[in-house]
């Protein structure tokens, strides 16, 4: 690596991030502006003036850039498709981004950065296999083997969000419809907005996430009830995943996974569900948080996790 720089943002749906790290891991300048949600020129536009912020304190241009995106890029055209920030869908986002800022910039899902973030630096760090999935509005995973990103041909590898829940019956699927088009996916049992509706659905009652965790701590019984069907339903959707991967961790980003009772309930209900009724698999929370997307890009831009 020659630069001493890298740039990472992480493009979501209300916020821009953007990160300046050096080689060594550290951080020197971060900011975030309002993402201009269903304007597509705009996004480029709030990209590349982080970008142009971010190399003012590096005193250079011309940096790597790597961005991580609510979404996926196709193999076959090149566009962003399966993003659930639609004004994103059907654009040549990487090569427009690499026109407006004069270099190569590297795309990839933003959950990809979650999993190269935390294997390069994080959580994940010493593990060969790594599983790195985000819980939050929405869910999604990445994988990272070896230090590098698994991808796929189809640029979906890790896609565990757009699954349907395994082991539920189709009547529950079909009470929960996914902005992908299907039902039953695991991001609407298992993401925060997943539980608010699982709530809804048990006790005809909306409460947001937040509310219901705190509610379940002060010892109100439905919003306790809530709380374990979610961690039953979370279970179920990371044992099928390791039934495929077994991977050597797994490590969780986004706001559900700081809810303690995952890291204490999911090592005693996970042996149900996987192949042979045992399951050794670390399940940790990632290291650098909400951070790890946005240094995860970095890490991308700069060659780091690419096969």
């Amino acid at each position: 690596m020659t630069q001493p720089w890298m740039i990472g943002v992480d493009l979501g749906g209300t916020k821009t991030e953007v990160i300046l790290l050096d080689h060594h891991s550290v951080e020197h300048f971060r900011a975030r502006r309002p993402t201009p949600a269903g304007d597509y020129r705009a996004t480029l536009e709030v990209i590349a003036g982080l970008v142009a912020e971010a190399e003012q304190v590096a005193a250079s241009d011309r940096l790597p850039v790597g961005v991580g995106i609510p979404g996926s890029v196709s193999g076959l055209t090149g566009k962003v498709k399966n993003g659930n920030s639609t004004w994103l869908n059907g654009q040549p986002m990487a090569r427009d981004l690499s026109e407006l800022l004069q270099r190569d910039v590297v795309l990839t899902n933003d959950a990809n950065c979650l999993a190269l973030s935390e294997a390069t630096d994080g959580a994940g760090k010493g593990y060969d296999v790594v599983l790195a999935i985000i819980l939050g509005t929405g869910c999604g995973s990445g994988i990272s083997v070896g230090g590098k990103v698994l991808t796929g041909p189809n640029g979906v590898a890790g896609e565990w969000g757009h699954n349907p829940l395994p082991w539920t019956p189709q009547s529950e699927l079909d009470q929960r419809p996914c902005f992908c088009g299907r039902r039953g996916c695991n991001e609407t049992f298992v993401s925060g907005t997943g539980l608010a509706w699982t709530h809804r659905l048990l006790w005809e009652q909306s409460m947001t996430a937040r509310a219901i965790e705190t509610a379940a701590l002060a010892g109100d019984p439905q919003a306790i009830g809530t709380l374990e069907a979610y961690l039953e339903h979370l279970s179920r959707g990371l044992a099928a995943v390791i039934n495929v991967v077994d991977p050597d961790v797994v490590v969780l980003g986004g706001g559900m996974s700081n809810l303690d009772a995952i890291y204490e309930r999911l090592p005693e209900t996970l042996p149900q569900y996987v192949f042979g009724g045992e399951c050794h698999t670390p399940i940790v929370a990632a290291r650098h948080g909400d951070s790890s997307g946005v240094r995860g890009a970095a890490w991308l831009g700069a060659g780091k996790g690419r096969a």
